[in-house]
């Protein structure tokens, strides 16, 4: 199988979905894939568990916050 080329997705980046059906939904990527027809489908889990699939172009990699403030 050849590689993944999900351009910008990968697994534990926190993103935002901006387009599609779960628009406006946020969380954690987890689960690439390539479907049969060539399309990088990613799994985003949010905060409160739920999971949702959609497409990796869907989505918007938002930079992580680091929680450690001085």
């Amino acid at each position: 199988m050849p590689p993944i080329d999900n351009g910008h997705v990968t697994d534990g980046d926190h993103c935002r979905v901006i387009a599609g059906t779960h628009k406006g939904k946020y969380g954690t990527v987890r689960d690439i894939n390539m479907s049969k027809g060539g399309n990088v489908t990613i799994t985003v889990v949010q905060s409160d568990g739920d999971r949702f699939k959609t497409l990796a172009r869907n989505v918007l990699v938002e930079p992580r916050q680091d929680r450690r403030t001085r």
